[in-house]
């Protein structure tokens, strides 16, 4: 069974699809947020993770412990959400719209507009601090996953990290 924020022992039911819609009503607004942190839109974003429940759904035979499930499904929607922006920026070049994110439970608390504020100012960071940063303040990734999930060195993720941090810093000092 998956606890309420889905990270503990999962017993996993007796159908495929008795165990991805569990997971689906456990996960769905959390890798909602986390998609739309990555991409353009909302909209994008909940066709990101559609996608990623399609594939567990379709791969859960092959899928060697049901634990993984929650690790296959976060890995799905950060890699779904790359290949969108990878296929966008081949097609034309596009500055990214303003777009509605899903707050994380963390982020609800925070008023509205300054979320609102933070998360345009992620989305205008370079492609790899962007990932950097979600990864490891949404999905709480330590610098050597990150650097795995990447394919990068963990020095190079403590510099897009340290970037990241200094041009967000700058950006909410001006709004101060």
């Amino acid at each position: 069974m998956v606890d309420r924020e889905g990270w503990e022992a999962f017993d996993s039911p007796a159908t495929p699809r008795a165990a991805v819609s569990e997971l689906f009503h456990v996960h769905y607004r959390r890798l909602v947020g986390l998609a739309g942190l990555m991409v353009d839109s909302r909209e994008t974003a909940e066709e990101v993770v559609q996608d990623s429940f399609e594939s567990l759904y379709r791969n859960w035979s092959r899928l060697r412990d049901p634990q993984a499930a929650v690790e296959y499904l976060n890995r799905s929607v950060v890699n779904g959400s790359r290949s969108h922006l990878r296929h966008r920026r081949t097609v034309r070049a596009v500055e990214l719209p303003e777009a509605d994110v899903v707050p994380s439970a963390e982020a609800r608390g925070v008023d509205l507009s300054r979320h609102r504020d933070l998360a345009a100012a992620v989305r205008q960071l370079p492609r790899r601090q962007r990932e950097v940063m979600v990864l490891r303040y949404f999905l709480d990734l330590s610098e050597l996953e990150i650097a795995a999930w990447l394919g990068v060195s963990p020095g190079s993720v403590k510099r897009h990290a340290s970037r990241a941090i200094d041009s967000l810093r700058k950006r909410m000092e001006a709004w101060a």
